[in-house]
């Protein structure tokens, strides 16, 4: 048996072009939605990032700019910016690329977002909207893998579901989706006693822990449906060879650049799941997807609660 690959670049172009059919109705009825992006410092792994979500915007018709400030800058700094941009109304949405140098307080800056801009999905405002079932913006990540879950058909609920890993960004909102679409969630982490066997119950396992190829095949039971969120580079031959021992194609790969890209899922798992997203090409790209998304529906909403204001 071999799982059914899961194709996230074929979902996310789907969900990109409803994003830019929308934007382009938005901006006909005289609103064009618009990202502002904030990077602090050259990080050159968040340069790459940015520039994809840039290009992204282009792509589907969203207004889009870069605010960068220098490493040096203080939180204070930061927060100015930010203020700035929540005041202005042709701005829907505000990402601040992670991570933030370390003398700029994260958490503060993160809080200072408005919710209704938050793309994110961070504050605490959007947090507890989604905890409550009530409509907000919700963390792209996790909002990507519900989206593969629904467009490939896969049975949410009435299923048992496992997520491994219970950070903010990830861990905990993707539990509390699959909670809000009726599945049964267990959150596991560093403590959970016997993790082989708690996964082992799950209909669909998201892995979400950070640890290249961590879940092996003793963690799946057969048919499940194996989300991998993780995107690990490896470096170490000993560890590349532990996880693709005898794929030619990736040992060449590796030798001509010294690394390659693995989720938290061991490729084996491939031979025991019925449906498994592969990495790279699996969740990453929904990612983008969704903050183009995302920044529509603050359009949407933000919209409408003009219209309240002004009695529209």
């Amino acid at each position: 048996m071999s799982a059914r690959i899961l194709d996230g670049v074929r979902i996310a172009n789907e969900i990109r072009s409803e994003v830019s059919a929308e934007a382009k109705n938005l901006t006909a009825a005289g609103v064009r939605p618009g990202l502002a992006v904030v990077l602090v410092g050259h990080n050159p792994a968040s340069e790459i990032y940015i520039r994809g979500k840039v290009k992204a915007c282009e792509e589907v018709g969203l207004y889009s700019e870069q605010h960068t400030l220098a490493e040096a800058s203080t939180t204070l700094e930061v927060l100015n910016l930010i203020n700035d941009l929540n005041r202005r109304d042709e701005i829907d949405g505000i990402l601040v690329q992670l991570p933030l140098p370390g003398q700029v307080d994260s958490k503060k800056v993160l809080m200072a977002v408005d919710p209704a801009k938050d793309v994110d999905g961070f504050h605490p405002v959007n947090v507890g909207l989604l905890s409550t079932q009530r409509p907000g913006l919700v963390p792209c990540t996790p909002a990507g893998v519900m989206e593969i879950l629904k467009r490939s058909h896969i049975p949410v609920a009435g299923q048992e579901a496992v997520v491994v890993g219970r950070s903010d960004i990830v861990g905990k909102p993707a539990a509390m989706l699959l909670i809000n679409a009726n599945s049964t969630v267990t959150v596991c982490h560093s403590k959970t006693h016997d993790l082989p066997a708690v996964c082992r119950r799950a209909d669909i396992l998201v892995a979400a822990i950070g640890r290249a190829g961590m879940i092996t095949r003793d963690f799946v039971k057969p048919g499940a449906t194996v989300i991998d969120v993780g995107m690990n580079k490896v470096t170490d031959p000993v560890e590349f060879q532990r996880l693709f021992a005898g794929n030619s194609k990736r040992e060449e790969n590796f030798r001509s650049k010294g690394s390659t890209l693995v989720g938290d899922v061991h490729p084996e798992v491939a031979e025991i799941a019925g449906a498994l997203t592969p990495v790279p090409g699996g969740v990453g790209p929904l990612t983008i997807a969704m903050l183009m998304y995302n920044t529509v529906k603050a359009a949407r909403l933000n919209r409408a609660r003009w219209s309240v204001v002004s009695g529209q």
